[in-house]
């Protein structure tokens, strides 16, 4: 039954071909049984029912020229006086295929306006017979009318639900398209904050087992013992290096199966005072100050303060020099936290802090940018006026929750 079904809606002029030829039939045996139509009377008769089956047969394929020439075809009737019979039954199919189509609107008024004057037209034209009252003749007239009106009613409530249904699909169909977008701008934010993130991790942590290492190297005969701490410091930076990338795998591996060990929390202001003192083992004079009353951070403001005084700590290192000496001033204010990082080295050349150089270095700072911009904060960074580099930047605070 299904293949049936799947095949008429693939055929559909086929199937209206069908049944016009079966109201022709129907019409030709009126024709016959019918005393009124003899000699040219009948023959005109075929010639309407031909053509009203032909407006059954292409309904669907030309509507609007079918309704035309169905409205063509009344008139002929009623100047004729051809009496109504089968084939008029045209009228109704082509009234509700108007109505349900979606084409130009003044051929669903048309035919609207066409199938409520046809019973009135008819009444006028051959009126009922045996004295009927005009009440009689009135009723009779509404009666007529209503299988036309019917026809339109039904046609134009399927075209509407049609382009309701569409336009249904049409929007399930862009909101689909707008949660696919969605998800690719989640997968870059993520990827690009796991990228800042390892970012940090290893240009911090690698620097200073860099520095130490080579200063272990250079003083490994003349003094044992410095060696001996510089390679403290560099077991001591590399576990945590590893404590660091087991924790952003651990936010990667999120619902599989994770390696054992403990996953340590991500940094924050608290931990800057350790940071300074790492980097201070590392061989780098450091001035640390807090200023104000500390007090609870949101989770995403404190991750940032620390890495923006990893990442300026880090720059002075790699390129301040070998005498370069830092300050790090953390100010709570009474709506921002507010960081200040200066050095007196001869700082990094232009191209490393504007939009990254044309060599693609700098993302440090771009990263810096980045993580302030999430949390709705400010920062300045480059050269000092009287040599060196600074970097402040100023955080909003909310109520921790």
């Amino acid at each position: 039954m299904q293949r049936l079904y799947d095949f008429l809606r693939r055929h559909p002029t086929g199937v209206d071909t069908f049944w016009a030829v079966v109201l022709f039939g129907f019409s030709l045996l009126w024709v016959v049984s019918a005393p009124s139509s003899t000699g040219g009377a009948a023959l005109a008769y075929v010639a309407v029912a031909a053509l009203f089956s032909l407006v059954v047969a292409l309904r669907r394929r030309m509507p609007e020229k079918m309704l035309v020439l169905t409205v063509a075809l009344g008139l002929l009737q009623l100047a004729a006086g051809l009496v109504p019979f089968m084939a008029d039954f045209a009228m109704l199919v082509i009234i509700y295929t108007v109505a349900a189509h979606d084409g130009p609107r003044w051929a669903s008024r048309l035919a609207l306006a066409g199938g409520l004057s046809a019973a009135t037209l008819s009444q006028l034209r051959w009126p009922l017979e045996n004295e009927s009252s005009s009440a009689a003749k009135v009723f009779f007239t509404v009666i007529m009318t209503v299988p036309f009106a019917l026809a339109w009613v039904l046609g134009d409530s399927l075209r509407t639900r049609r382009a309701y249904f569409a336009q249904l699909e049409e929007r399930a169909s862009r909101l689909e398209k707008e949660r696919e977008a969605q998800a690719k701008v989640a997968v870059a934010a993520e990827r690009a904050r796991i990228a800042r993130e390892l970012h940090d991790v290893v240009a911090h942590n690698v620097s200073v087992m860099v520095v130490q290492a080579d200063g272990a190297a250079y003083v490994m005969d003349s003094s044992p013992e410095t060696a001996k701490q510089a390679l403290e410091t560099i077991s001591s930076t590399g576990r945590q290096a590893l404590a660091e990338m087991r924790r952003l795998l651990g936010i990667l591996r999120t619902g599989e199966h994770q390696e054992a060990g403990e996953y340590v929390p991500q940094p924050d202001v608290q931990q800057i005072g350790d940071l300074v003192d790492t980097v201070r083992g590392a061989g780098l004079a450091v001035d640390f100050k807090v200023e104000g009353t500390p007090r609870p951070l949101p989770s995403g403001v404190e991750l940032t303060a620390y890495r923006i005084v990893q990442e300026a700590l880090t720059n002075t290192r790699k390129h301040g020099g070998p005498d370069a000496g830092a300050s790090v001033r953390l100010v709570y204010f009474d709506d921002g936290l507010g960081l200040l990082v200066e050095d007196d080295g001869r700082g990094a050349p232009q191209e490393m802090y504007e939009d990254g150089g044309a060599d693609g270095r700098g993302h440090g700072l771009i990263g810096m940018r980045e993580r302030v911009g999430m949390v709705g904060g400010t920062l300045d960074a480059g050269p000092r006026p009287g040599g060196g580099f600074r970097i402040s930047a100023l955080l909003p605070l909310k109520p921790a929750h």
